[in-house]
């Protein structure tokens, strides 16, 4: 039997995985919220949904399964300081918000005016894995830009293409 892999190991081989930097933003009765992630990813386009990883001891938890919506903004290069407040360097909220133009989606999240994408989203289901929610939302409304490339995280720190990148989808 092999060897457990370590939760450092584990970290130190996902830092080598590229992926693009998002900013989740909700509003709603539970109030306004947003953090930092990596962890998204489509599921499937009939119907078009996509999936968001939380941590689940996050102080923002509870508001985003309460408001059971959130908006993905997806950031490019120029968002680098804000992805960085919103990953907690700044823990006041309205600091965060203050920092960029928004624009309120049809399900009354928060979208980042100049993101690449802002995927709207009202939450379908949600699954704890580990120390995680997995949180499943149905794409309502989206609006992206023709311009632009995505800021991206590999070996823990920012990085963005010097040139446009293709697509292999779709």
């Amino acid at each position: 039997m092999p060897d457990i892999v370590t939760k450092a190991e584990f970290r130190n081989a996902m830092a080598r995985v590229c992926a693009p930097v998002n900013i989740i933003s909700t509003d709603g009765a539970a109030g306004r919220g947003g953090f930092t992630a990596t962890a998204m990813c489509s599921v499937s386009d009939e119907p078009p949904t996509i999936l968001v990883c939380m941590n689940g001891r996050s102080a923002q938890c509870d508001m985003f399964l309460a408001n059971r919506r959130f908006c993905i903004n997806v950031l490019t290069h120029e968002h680098a300081h804000l992805a960085g407040k919103f990953a907690g360097t700044t823990q006041d909220m309205d600091e965060r918000y203050a920092a960029a133009d928004w624009l309120v989606m049809g399900s009354g999240s928060p979208a980042l005016t100049d993101a690449i994408a802002n995927l709207d989203c009202e939450l379908e289901a949600v699954h704890r894995v580990g120390t995680h929610n997995v949180m499943i939302g149905r794409v309502t409304e989206l609006r992206q830009r023709s311009d632009g490339n995505a800021l991206l995280y590999v070996d823990r720190n920012y990085a963005h293409p010097s040139a446009p990148l293709g697509s292999f989808g779709g």
